[in-house]
Order: structure tokens, then sequence, then C-alpha cells
């Protein structure tokens, strides 16, 4: 049984530490109760250190939403891995608004540079996958999603392998209040995403990786996305910025 996962990823929000800090303690005692589902918040960078402190007596785990692949050097702006490896459990990759703004800093071959070098500093990653609309369109979601599974993960180990995280997240349904149906979800996840890594490292493998679903998730429809046998939880943007988040994470347990 691979254990479920729910992961808040607060994109450009929540960054100031009055705000931030005040919505934690208002969730983090309910959501530290729920122990049949590893739950994680990804805030604003700038509230990693504050929040690493708040949740230190808890089982909540944290997130940073960026790394870069280097341990040092001229990245301005940027988080190496050995940076924030004594905060967080955690790191998303290669999320698809930022995937969207391009650059050598979201390439195929940097994400696969980002995912190595966070299991090297024991972070585990979320690695992040989805076919725009008119892939969709195209019925090229298979082709496009698996590319981007086996670029990300090519070269590494199946021991490695089996700490990932994945979250599917169709560029179409993120913010968009249209979500995929949870048998489409179920369906992309299971043949194209974990058959990838079967195809990399072998079915036992693939089968112990959790795949998480993304894109306009919320209280009223994560339940049944959690029926669905290849759907392992979820990465929330927006529905993770409520009180409700402890509800959500609630009924995906």
């Amino acid at each position: 049984m691979r254990r479920p996962i729910i992961a808040a990823n607060w994109k450009m929000n929540l960054g100031r530490s009055e705000e931030a800090l005040t919505f934690v303690r208002q969730i983090r005692s309910p959501l530290n109760k729920l122990e049949d589902v590893d739950r994680v918040i990804c805030p604003p960078a700038t509230m990693l250190s504050a929040l690493a402190e708040v949740l230190q007596s808890t089982k909540i785990g944290l997130g940073a939403q960026n790394i870069h692949w280097d341990e040092s050097g001229a990245h301005t702006g940027d988080l190496s891995p050995g940076m924030i490896a004594d905060l967080c459990q955690y790191v998303i990759i290669g999320h698809s608004e930022r995937r969207a703004l391009g650059g050598e800093g979201e390439s195929d071959e940097a994400i696969m540079l980002k995912v190595s070098a966070s299991l090297a500093h024991d972070l585990i990653p979320i690695l992040c996958v989805g076919e725009n609309l008119d892939q969709k369109a195209a019925g090229d979601t298979q082709g496009f999603v698996g590319g981007q599974v086996r670029s990300a993960l090519e070269g590494l180990e199946a021991e490695q392998i089996e700490k990932l995280v994945v979250a599917y997240e169709p560029i179409w349904a993120i913010g968009t209040g249209e979500a995929a149906t949870p048998a489409d979800a179920n369906r992309v996840i299971g043949i194209t995403v974990r058959g990838a890594i079967a195809d990399l490292f072998g079915e036992e493998t693939a089968q112990k990786v959790r795949i998480q679903y993304g894109g306009s998730v919320n209280e009223d429809n994560i339940a049944e996305f959690m029926q669905m046998p290849d759907i392992d939880g979820a990465l929330v943007g927006g529905a993770s910025l409520k009180p409700s988040f402890v509800d959500l994470v609630k009924r995906a347990a």
C-alpha cells in the first residue's frame, strides 16, 4: 500500500510572516492529528525558516517550491539544495508555471539535474509533469507526459526512484476550476506516468512510487480522486490557502 500524500503549494501567496504564521498556527494542530496521510506545506522561500521552526514538533512536512542544481555559484535569486536541506524534507521540481518561463533553468536537462541534486541531499522531489490543452486536444498526452517522466529520471537508480513523488498536473486544469475527471486522471497516471517509470526501472519499482494529481483539487472533489487505484494524493494550489485545507486532507486519508 502506498501512503497517501497531500502537498500544499502556496505559490506566491502567504509570503509575509504575520499572515503565514497565523494561518499555519490555525491549521497546525488539526492537520497534525491526521496520521493516515502525509501532509506537506510548500510556502514561498521567505517563510521556510520560520515555518521550519513552527512545524518542528509536528509530523507535517515542509517543502520548497524550487531549487537550483548547483551547490553554489553565480545564480542570483536561486537556492541550492544544501541551503534548504536543514529546513525542508521536500522540494517541488518542474512545476508547469515555472516550465512556462522557459530558459536553461527549466529545461528537461535542468529538471533532471534538480531531481538528482535533491535526492543527493536527502530531499524528496515532487516532480511535476503535465500537458497543455493543445497537446491534450492533439492526443499527445501520453507521448508528452511520458517523455517528461523519462527525461527527468533517466540515469537514476531504482532505490532512488522509490523515494520520489510525481505530481501529474494537466496544465489546462491548473487554477481554471476545470479538473480532470478522476477516471481520466487515473488513466494518465497509471498508464503514462507509472508506465514510463516501469519502462525505466521495472514494474515493482513503479508500484512503489507515489503519484499525485493536481489541478483544481478542492475539499469537494478530493475523495473521488483518492478512490482511484493509481492516485496517491494531490498537489493542491488555491484550496491550500484556506482553513478548509484540513478538511481536504481529512477526506484524502
